[in-house]
């Protein structure tokens, strides 16, 4: 029987994230185009007399250690449904950042989902297991697929898409975090204020950027950066506001593009190249307005078992 299983799963990173009217079940459709970066956490699960969860790395004080974790809730889910318990220690090493809109959560649910298929051995197959991550959370499909994906629906309908080469990234990282449906919530009363309206009916639907699904095929930064877009950034800068001088800080240290990511609070800027990213990082770093930088490149291979 197997001793233990590690899963590697990758942060993310939207390129774009168009949000459509609030719809009566409370979501909204997106047109949400996914980029796995090379940040990861690693998920390792063991056989144990009970569900255990433990983490280590930054910010790991941050990370829930109870049934709300989506580890946790994935290898319940699993276990459910093929008759089992969820007897587990799940062991996360923490390296994305904690509620940074970087879906460090939701890569912790697809690790554990995929890591506790192999501990068990119940061989669920692809389609089921993107089915539970769909039940976990809008990006826990993407967390388990990677690469580069247009996620429609809430995010969780997702549609491979083609890139060539790799593409380099900063992120920068902000101290506190922000909550999810806080940003939603503010995006939908700026719309209201502004008098567009906020409701599916006011908004049209969202689609993805042809310029930008074009520049992620051909690999072409600079096309890239004048296409990316976040309709979340107005409310997660209304509610944060120090963010706008890490994105000026960004831009001024040379990135092609600087965006919030997700709902943020981290911020996220394409450099031309691996050097320029180094570069950009170092004056970020230097201009005390974030907490820490990181460089990484995308897009990346999903969850993937590494031990």
């Amino acid at each position: 029987m197997t001793a233990s299983v590690t899963v590697r799963v990758p942060a993310k990173v939207n390129v774009q994230l168009a949000v459509g009217g609030l719809r009566p079940d409370g979501f909204h459709d997106l047109a949400n185009v996914f980029l796995a970066v090379g940040l990861y956490d690693e998920v390792t699960v063991t056989h144990a007399d009970g569900m255990r969860i433990t983490c280590a790395g930054p910010d790991a004080g941050q990370v829930p250690l109870d049934g709300s974790n989506l580890a946790a809730r994935a290898a319940r889910l699993l276990a459910a449904r093929y008759g089992r318990t969820a007897d587990v220690h799940i062991h996360i090493d923490k390296d994305i950042p904690v509620a940074g809109g970087m879906a460090g959560g939701s890569a912790d649910g697809a690790g554990a989902l995929l890591a506790c298929d192999a501990l068990w051995g119940t061989a669920a197959p692809r389609e089921e297991l993107l089915e539970i991550c769909a039940e976990l959370g809008s990006d826990v499909p993407f967390s388990l697929v990677g690469g580069a994906a247009l996620g429609r629906g809430r995010g969780e309908l997702l549609t491979p898409l083609e890139t060539a080469g790799s593409f380099s990234w900063v992120f920068a990282v902000a101290d506190g975090g922000l909550s999810t449906p806080a940003v939603y919530g503010e995006c939908d009363r700026l719309r209201e204020s502004s008098g567009q309206g906020a409701t599916s009916a006011d908004v049209p639907d969202p689609e993805a950027s042809p310029a930008l699904l074009a520049a992620l095929r051909t690999g072409d930064a600079p096309a890239l950066a004048a296409a990316v877009t976040n309709d979340l950034q107005p409310a997660a800068l209304s509610l944060r506001p120090d963010l706008a001088a890490t994105l000026a800080a960004g831009t001024q240290a040379g990135a092609l593009a600087a965006m919030v990511s997700g709902s943020g609070p981290t911020t996220a800027f394409l450099a031309p190249g691996p050097e320029e990213a180094l570069k950009t990082a170092e004056l970020l770093a230097a201009s005390g307005t974030c907490r820490a930088v990181r460089v990484a490149e995308g897009p990346v291979a999903g969850a993937t078992v590494v031990a």
